[in-house]
């Protein structure tokens, strides 16, 4: 595959106050290192303190901390910020693996604030009933939820030392799907984890679906879609989940857009074996495999990184009991340009279109629907 690298997308960083759940905002997608110019990859995942205390905590989502996408992005952005403050850090990983309940995802958050953490950044929007009894329990730490919501204590009211960032994945699905269809693939997939329970995970696809759709009309060309959760509730590879991507492939799917944590494993083997193409998720994964030819990307490193400096700037009050949402508004989703793959849809008509999200010309449903073929569309048609 032809990697043409051309100029990094270069946007403002700006919070929008929003309701989450709601609409939007979109977000560059910082996949380098952190503001002191250390690469990421180049910064201890663990360091001992002279105390034995660790100020700056993250507590994992389920699948692996290294999963080159949700995890490991949002881990960047706390050690990426501590390292470069001379702040210590650990992460901690909730008990159970895959299978950790509240009880284990409490357990690992109370270790972090016994720990001495000022911040605890939890992902994941499993995390949230477990983040509300440690936010209630631990009133002088600090927690970010990251695709999260407000939590609330037992009256009701929005606790205060818990700010939550949510982004508009359904804009970086739709600048994915739009443009794998003005490339010329009329056979699509998606595969999602989490069971069709997750909501960033249903707004990519969504997003994805909708981009499609707009293309074919452009182009006036059908879509063939392929969409499933099945053997995403861990977000992990599995020998089922690439058999089968691996099926999908050899009845005709071209692209697939594989969106769950480590599942894209399975997928760059499927794509691979049957000389195909995928889309990558929350970062740009084109280093990862030769068959990513885009990914859907939201900035979890840079945003991250964003409220902590807020905090530590005596500025929690601006976060604290508000949820933040993130989109192409605030240059915190897109698609990659430096790794440019595209031959028929141009980064200046990109650019285009993403001026269009920013200044609300064009705007993407972000309706959480988890099975796009109950809903009407003129160019694709859904098949098993």
């Amino acid at each position: 595959m032809k990697k043409v690298l051309v100029v990094l997308l270069a946007l403002v960083m700006v919070f929008s106050f929003a309701a989450c759940g709601g609409g939007g905002d979109d977000a560059d997608n910082n996949n380098g290192g952190d503001a002191a110019g250390n690469s990421y990859d180049s910064i201890p995942d663990t360091m001992t303190s002279d105390d034995g205390t660790y100020e700056v905590a993250f507590v994992t989502d389920v699948g692996q901390l290294k999963d080159n996408s949700f995890n490991q992005f949002t881990w960047n952005g706390v050690k990426g910020y501590a390292n470069a403050n001379g702040l210590s850090y650990k992460y901690y990983q909730p008990a159970n693996g895959n299978e950790a309940t509240d009880a284990d995802r409490l357990e690992a958050m109370s270790s972090a604030a016994d720990a001495g953490a000022k911040v605890v950044v939890a992902a994941g929007f499993l995390q949230g009933p477990a983040l509300q009894q440690a936010a209630v329990a631990y009133p002088d730490t600090m927690f970010l939820f990251v695709d999260g919501w407000t939590l609330q204590d037992d009256e009701g009211n929005d606790l205060q030392n818990v700010a939550a960032v949510v982004y508009q994945e359904e804009q970086a699905g739709y600048l994915a799907g739009y443009a794998v269809v003005m490339e010329g693939f009329t056979k699509l997939g998606f595969s999602g984890g989490g069971g069709g329970t997750n909501p960033a995970c249903i707004r990519y696809g969504y997003g994805f679906v909708q981009g499609a759709e707009a293309a074919a009309e452009v182009k006036g060309v059908d879509i063939e879609m392929k969409y499933s959760w099945e053997y995403g509730s861990s977000y992990s590879p599995s020998p089922d989940l690439q058999a089968m991507l691996n099926g999908w492939y050899q009845a005709g799917t071209e692209v697939v857009f594989e969106c769950g944590g480590s599942m894209y494993q399975s997928a760059f083997a499927a794509a691979g074996a049957n000389d195909a193409y995928v889309v990558g998720v929350d970062t740009d994964q084109s280093g990862l495999s030769e068959t990513v030819i885009t990914s859907a990307m939201k900035d979890l490193a840079g945003s991250v990184e964003d409220v902590l400096a807020a905090f530590y700037a005596g500025n929690w009050s601006d976060f604290g009991g508000k949820c933040v949402t993130l989109g192409a508004a605030e240059g915190r989703v897109g698609i990659p340009t430096d790794t440019w793959s595209f031959q028929n849809w141009t980064v200046e008509e990109y650019n285009t279109m993403f001026e269009d999200l920013k200044s609300g010309n064009l705007v993407v449903d972000n309706t959480e629907i988890s099975d796009p073929s109950t809903v009407s569309w003129d160019h694709i048609t859904f098949v098993n």
